[in-house]
Order: structure tokens, then C-alpha cells, then sequence
């Protein structure tokens, strides 16, 4: 049972989509360029389908790395869009009818029962800020406006008959790639206006939309130059362990966290500790670990333990009672600073406390006398070899 839910996560979902994105680019591409390869099944689909499902593939491809993205922040419209491209990309790797095509097909069955199984996982819900929706009414006015102006206008125009045609032309004028196969007419004054005008306004929504794109990377760097964490790294964090302030007693905790399989994430009220975790590419976030906000925000409701090691016990009961109410089935660890603490702790709602300070006072005493099993746990504390 461990071993299928380590498997069936949510990582998995993300990574099965990122894959059938990939293949379903590289399929489409390798029929564009080749017209298909031949194969036993060829015969059944018409040469026409073929070549089409080559082209749509592509585009399928592109379509559902952004619904991996999307999928990725755990939103829950992109569980539903990779739900709908997913028996997409099979059929049109069945009706490619290609050796290159089978892994496309068995990569999407393969993620739907994982997509299936992990379905509650993706809830969050998008809502789009101020700018990102003025950018997009932005760049499709300015598309609009050149397709459809450019198709009225299309008297004034050499190479316009169609609409196709006038969003051809639009894209090209966008992108300021400009090949010349369609102009305006040279005796045309308004045609030469209206691409002037068609010009301006699609370069100007294109650039605003490409900041809205690229903000949130810029905000990425930023927040882990100020040592916080990004919202890349917490969305993905799944069967994790947090971990409650950052010390000499946790950082040996990080240590042997790090380099296995489990995933963990640090909450500290120091900045500059959480720059330092951020270097080491460690998932931390610099707020109050007794508050609600940050321990949702490192995924609580999906953490498996949580260990209290903030070297002061007041916080560490307060942390205890807010991370036990936010997750009833969480298992909570916890070291007491004062032995007195330990009973307190375990009050307030932690399943261990363990008092170092008690620990290392036995382990001392013990070996002072000479208790062999003292000294052999001591150094398997330390990580020394035992003779």
C-alpha cells in the first residue's frame, strides 16, 4: 500500500500530464515532418485524418503543457482541462496508427487513473487578478481588431480573401515578424493606416501580456532571494513533514531529511535563516509557525507529521494546538526546551515530546558510571560506529 501511494500522488499526476505534453509534441512533429510513418493500421485512417491528427497533436501538446502548469498550482480548472485533453491526445495517437504514437497512447491511459485518484487533491480555485484579466481582454481586443478590421478592409489589402487570411495577417503584424506576402495596397492611404493602427495596438497588448507571464518568475526570485517560499515549491509538497522553527536542535533533522524521500518544509521567524534554507533550495517560509496562514500554506492538510522544535515552549503548545486543529490525524513531535514542559506539550495535543536536555543528561550520567548501553547510544545518537 506504501509503495502505490508513493506512486499515485499527486507529483505522479503532474509528472504523467508533463510527459503526454512532451510525446504528444514530439509525435506530432516527427508525422509533420515525415507525413507519417507507415504501419499495419495505416490503411484504416485516410491519409487526410492522418496528417491532420499530426498537426492537432502538436497543438494538443502545447495546449496541455499549460494545463500541467496549471495542474501543477493545483488548481482545480486544470484537473479539469487535463481530464479532457488526456482522451484527446489517445485518440489522436490511435489514428496517427504509428510505432511513435504507442507510448503517447499508453502514457495517457496511464495518467487518468492517477488524474482519477488524486481529483480531491486539486482544489484550489482560480481567480484571475486585476491585470491578468485586463491583459488578456487587452490582447484579444487588439486581435480582434486587427482580424476583423483587416478582413473589412480587405479591398485595401493584397493577400486578404479570407478570415484566415486577416488573422494570418494579424499574427504576423503582432509578432513584428512581417513577410511581406500580405501588405496593405501601395495607393491604399487607409489600408497603410489601419496596419499602422493594427500594428501599435497588438505589439502593446503582446508586451503586457508577456509581463503578466513573466511576473510571477520575477516573483519567484524574489522570493527566495528573501529566503520565502515560492508557490512552485509548497503546491507539489505531498505525505510531507514540517518542521517548526529552525536551530541547533533542527538543523540535524534536515540533515538526515535530506537526500531521502521524504519531502519536508521549515517555518521560521528568522529572515535570515530562511535565506540561508532558501540557498540550500529547502522549501521555508518566514512567518509565525503558531499561525493558521503558514501552515496551510506549507500544506498541512496533506503532511504526515509536523516536529515543534522552535526552542521555546510556549509557541511550540501554541503551534501544537493550531497544527492539531488544522489536521486531527497528524502526527506531531515535539522537543521541550524545560523538562517541566513535556507534560505540557503532550496537553496540548502532541502524540511525542521528547526533552533533550533529559536525554543528554541520562546518556552523560550513564557513561560516567560506565554503562556500556549508555555509550552505544550515544554514539548511535552521534552516528558513530559502535564496536
Amino acid at each position: 500500500m506504501e509503495w502505490t501511494r508513493e506512486w499515485v500522488t499527486v507529483r505522479a499526476s503532474i509528472l504523467l500530464t508533463f510527459a503526454v505534453a512532451i510525446l504528444s509534441i514530439i509525435v506530432g512533429l516527427v508525422h509533420i515532418t515525415t507525413g507519417g510513418v507507415d504501419s499495419p493500421l495505416a490503411e484504416i485512417v485516410p491519409d487526410a485524418v492522418r496528417r491532420a491528427v499530426g498537426f492537432t497533436g502538436t497543438l494538443t501538446g502545447f495546449t496541455m503543457l499549460g494545463s500541467a502548469y496549471i495542474l501543477k498550482n493545483r488548481y482545480r480548472v486544470g484537473w479539469y482541462s487535463t481530464a479532457i485533453l488526456l482522451p484527446i491526445t489517445a485518440i489522436q495517437g490511435l489514428l496517427q496508427v504509428s510505432p511513435f504514437s504507442v507510448p503517447l497512447v499508453v502514457a495517457s491511459v496511464v495518467s487518468v487513473p492517477a488524474l482519477i485518484y488524486n481529483r480531491n487533491r486539486f482544489d484550489r480555485t482560480f481567480s484571475p487578478s486585476p491585470t491578468q484579466l485586463a491583459a488578456g481582454v487587452a490582447l484579444v481586443t487588439a486581435i480582434s481588431y486587427g482580424t476583423f478590421g483587416s478582413f473589412a478592409l480587405r479591398d485595401e489589402f493584397e493577400g486578404i480573401a479570407t478570415l484566415t487570411d486577416a488573422f494570418y495577417f494579424t499574427i504576423v503584424t503582432a509578432s513584428t515578424v512581417g513577410y511581406g506576402d500580405i501588405h496593405a495596397a501601395p495607393t491604399s492611404e487607409l489600408g497603410q493606416l489601419f496596419a499602422i493602427s493594427a500594428l501599435l495596438m497588438n505589439v502593446a497588448a503582446f508586451a503586457v501580456a508577456l509581463g503578466v507571464l513573466l511576473t510571477p518568475a520575477i516573483e519567484a526570485q524574489l522570493s527566495k532571494a528573501l529566503g520565502r517560499m515560492t508557490e512552485s515549491q509548497f503546491n507539489i509538497l505531498d505525505d510531507h513533514v514540517i518542521i517548526l522553527g529552525y536551530g541547533e536542535l533542527t538543523e540535524p533533522i534536515i540533515e538526515n531529511l535530506t537526500g531521502t524521500e521524504t519531502e519536508f518544509a521549515v517555518i521560521t521567524t528568522s529572515e535570515t535563516d530562511s535565506r540561508r534554507l532558501s540557498e540550500r533550495d529547502i522549501p521555508v517560509l518566514t512567518a509565525d509557525p503558531s499561525d493558521e496562514v503558514p501552515l496551510k500554506r506549507s500544506g498541512i492538510g496533506d503532511a504526515t507529521a509536523v516536529i515543534a522544535a522552535t526552542n521555546n515552549d510556549a509557541q511550540d503548545a501554541l503551534a501544537i494546538l493550531t497544527a492539531r486543529q488544522l489536521n486531527p490525524d497528524l502526527l506531531i513531535v515535539a522537543a521541550a526546551t524545560q523538562r517541566e514542559n513535556v507534560a505540557k506539550l503532550r496537553r496540548a495535543g502532541a502524540d511525542r515530546v521528547i526533552s533533550p536536555a533529559t536525554i543528554g543528561g541520562r546518556l552523560l550520567a550513564n557513561s560516567a558510571i560506565g554503562k556500556r548501553d549508555a555509550e552505544d547510544a550515544s554514539k548511535q545518537l552521534l552516528g558513530e560506529e559502535i564496536e
